[in-house]
């Protein structure tokens, strides 16, 4: 008889079945959960998952997407060709693999489908730290996403992404996979395919394409409308040629190959297809890129209304044409015209040059390419020095030979005016008005460079970073900027000191009509011909950087004709006949760019003339007689038929006052309070705590004169006399009152 366990009990028994049920239990449990997470990560990742062994016949039907200017005109079509011409891969030369793969992915015939360190890892990454699901995808990854999934940045996608490539892999060969792929790629446009590419671009079949060729097209598909040579040369030879240092690096060509082929000029085939504001329309389509994906933009059948005016832009390009060909002869080539409304930044018409088909850069778009500004960049210098109440319209400077010596500079910076004179005392209304130089310099050191960049940042003007890299000669244009961004920082004297960034899009809608963008402005108004009423005017939305008052003074002074009599005389291109408006010039000392920018509060006007390869023009151009005035002028006039002048309304901080005309002084009383000497006397407006704001100081002094001319002596004249003399001096420079002048000190009109 077997004997019985003393510890096997009727409690340890059950205790023992409790733990056999609770093991069974979570055994149950881990299968259960595993059966179902494998059901949902099928679910996830493999239910309706596409084929790839439909690549190869695959079809796609995109819809066009249209875009139209604000009154419902077709501006152009962007859409994908159904058309396309299917090509073998032995049908190309070598090189047109080489390039795509060089440029792409130089792994392509090492790796199964996927790149774990240069793409997944960094996808990973740039999730991670940049919350941004992007790419690093190897080439049969892009063959899929594009003519499998959607375009949509999600993990899930992504994921799918990645089991298909590996399925592709093991389903075709890598020639095959290579041969779809330049066969699927979008190359811009209404090309698809590297046939259709080398139709489109350079006239001729895939088979025929040369090495720089092919190059070119190898690096459009990163970004077509980007890279696109109807859009931006200089960038598609720049990318070009990144394409061949790739190929030569991966030593598919060799050095002396690699040289001549970087050294060849970009030619291309001019856009056949008919489109209206072409400028305007890829500066457009860039934009829808950014926004919803090139997929969605070039097949998903958007419709897009634009803010543009087609009426406008079309007698824009005309006058741009008719004026150029009366300047030729002063060796100017090219002209560009952006028209705005400063109190919606909405873009009217974009001419960003004379003929966008002419070659080799008729695409290139001036408007937003980055240019010297000349002159016209001194309003914001005077406004942030009104707007600091460090000046006011009369403070005097002495428009005297000057010479600063900025701190690290080798040698003293000697500024010299436009005419090549000098005038003596002159108001700052006078001195903005005839855009003398050596006042706006002496402005820019009073309100300090450093001050004046980052300032600048805050009209709207990204292209000047870093102060230390600028002097006193950036209030004369000495920084590149763009129109875009002028439109934008002049914008902010239309709009009482309140700058509106600039608006292409009204309104964007699916293929289904669902509106996925609306743009909205309480200065919105469809018909741009109907004028801005000033209660609306008063709506206008945004951060104030400068008060109303310096605004209105820098308004005042650039619609005062009188102030700018002595350099441009009564009747220049800067008056529009019937209307108020506010204009200002500038002309580069080398004469490469010539500008005009003026604004009423219902529409703001730029022009521009040079040549884009940046020669000089004739240096006998004058700024506000030839080159942009006249372009300018035609415009404003054309956009302010029938329009009402009520520009510019005071406001509440303005306040007004006689001055002198000769030292700026309110009559009445002197900086002390002494009672003012009887002078002649002008109307200024003022902000109010600033009051006749001077720098300049007037006192009797004893100083050297020439005994031979009556001037006042230089340190190399042999005769001179000591002699009491009224002096002034603001700083920077001694101007003699009673001394002898080669021209009398102008006496302005009083207005």
């Amino acid at each position: 008889m077997k004997k019985k366990d003393p510890n096997f009990t009727p409690i340890k028994i059950l205790q023992h079945r409790t733990r056999l049920w609770k093991n069974k239990q979570v055994i149950g449990l881990t299968v259960a959960f595993i059966i179902a997470f494998s059901l949902a990560f099928y679910i996830f990742i493999f239910y309706k998952l596409p084929s790839p062994y439909s690549l190869k016949n695959y079809k796609i039907f995109p819809l066009s997407t249209h875009i139209y200017d604000r009154n419902g005109k077709l501006l152009y079509e962007i859409y994908r060709d159904q058309n396309r011409t299917p090509v073998t891969l032995n049908q190309l030369p070598s090189y047109v693999g080489q390039a795509t793969i060089a440029i792409e992915d130089k792994d392509f015939y090492h790796h199964g489908g996927i790149s774990i360190v240069s793409g997944i890892l960094r996808a990973i990454k740039d999730t991670i730290l940049r919350h941004n699901l992007q790419g690093g995808s190897t080439l049969t990854q892009q063959l899929v996403k594009g003519a499998l999934l959607t375009p949509e940045r999600t993990v899930q996608r992504k994921l799918k992404e990645i089991i298909l490539a590996l399925w592709t892999e093991k389903v075709f060969t890598k020639n095959q996979i290579l041969e779809m792929y330049l066969n699927q790629v979008p190359y811009g446009g209404a090309s698809y395919g590297i046939e259709e590419a080398a139709k489109l671009y350079f006239d001729k079949d895939a088979k025929d394409l040369t090495l720089v060729e092919a190059a070119t097209l190898a690096g459009l598909p990163q970004a077509p409308s980007l890279y696109s040579p109807y859009n931006d040369p200089d960038l598609t030879v720049t990318r070009r040629n990144e394409v061949l240092k790739a190929m030569y690096d991966q030593k598919y060509i060799n050095k002396e190959t690699y040289e001549k082929a970087i050294n060849t000029p970009l030619g291309f085939t001019p856009l056949a297809t008919a489109i209206h504001a072409p400028h305007f329309v890829f500066y457009v389509k860039s934009i829808l890129d950014n926004m919803y994906g090139i997929n969605q933009v070039e097949e998903g059948g958007l419709k897009v209304t634009t803010t543009l005016d087609l009426d406008i832009q079309e007698k824009a390009e005309k006058i741009v044409k008719e004026e150029l060909n009366k300047i030729k002869y002063l060796n100017v080539g090219n002209g560009a015209v952006l028209v705005t409304r400063p109190s919606t930044g909405e873009i009217l018409a974009m001419v960003g040059s004379a003929d966008y088909f002419a070659t080799p850069s008729g695409a290139f778009n001036v408007t937003t390419a980055l240019r010297q500004p000349g002159s016209s960049i001194k309003p914001i210098n005077y406004a942030i020095g009104l707007d600091r109440k460090l000046v006011s319209p009369s403070t005097v400077f002495l428009d005297e030979p000057t010479c600063f010596s900025p701190a690290g500079q080798p040698k003293p910076y000697c500024p010299v005016n436009y005419d090549g004179k000098f005038h003596g005392p002159v108001q700052l209304r006078f001195a903005l008005g005839n855009s003398f130089n050596i006042p706006a310099v002496k402005m820019l050191a009073l309100n300090g460079v450093e001050n004046f960049v980052a300032s600048a940042s805050a009209f709207g003007i990204t292209t000047f970073k870093d102060a230390s890299n600028y002097g006193l000669s950036l209030t004369l244009g000495g920084g590149e900027i763009r129109m875009t961004e002028m439109a934008k920082a002049y914008s902010t004297f239309a709009n009482r000191g309140i700058p509106k960034p600039l608006d292409s899009i009204l309104k964007v809608e699916d293929k289904y009509g669902k509106i996925l963008y609306q743009y909205k402005d309480p200065n919105f108004i469809r018909n741009i011909h109907q004028p801005l009423q000033y209660p609306s005017f008063l709506a206008i939305t945004g951060k104030k950087i400068i008060s109303d008052g310096a605004a209105f003074l820098i308004s005042h002074i650039l619609l005062d004709n009188n102030a700018r009599l002595t350099e441009f005389g009564p009747s220049s291109s800067l008056v529009v006949s019937g209307h108020a408006v506010s204009v200002k010039t500038g002309t580069t000392d080398d004469k490469r760019d010539n500008w005009t920018i003026g604004y009423t509060p219902n529409f703001m006007v730029l022009t521009w003339v040079g040549n884009n390869d940046n020669t000089p023009m004739n240096q006998a151009l004058a700024s506000g007689i030839t080159g942009a005035a006249p372009i300018w002028n035609r415009v404003m006039t054309y956009v302010l038929k029938e329009q009402p002048d009520l520009w510019p309304i005071k406001p509440d901080d303005i306040v007004g006052a006689q001055v002198c005309t000769d030292t700026g002084i309110v009559v009445g009383k002197n900086p002390d309070g002494s009672p003012n000497q009887s002078c002649p006397t002008r109307f200024e407006y003022f902000l109010k705590g600033a009051e006749g704001k001077q720098i300049v100081s007037i006192k009797q002094e004893t100083v050297p004169v020439s005994k031979d001319t009556g001037k006042m002596a230089k340190p190399t004249d042999p005769n001179i006399d000591m002699q009491q003399k009224t002096v002034m001096t603001d700083g920077f420079s001694t101007y003699c009152v009673d001394c002898a002048h080669d021209t009398p000190t102008p006496t302005p009109t009083p207005h």
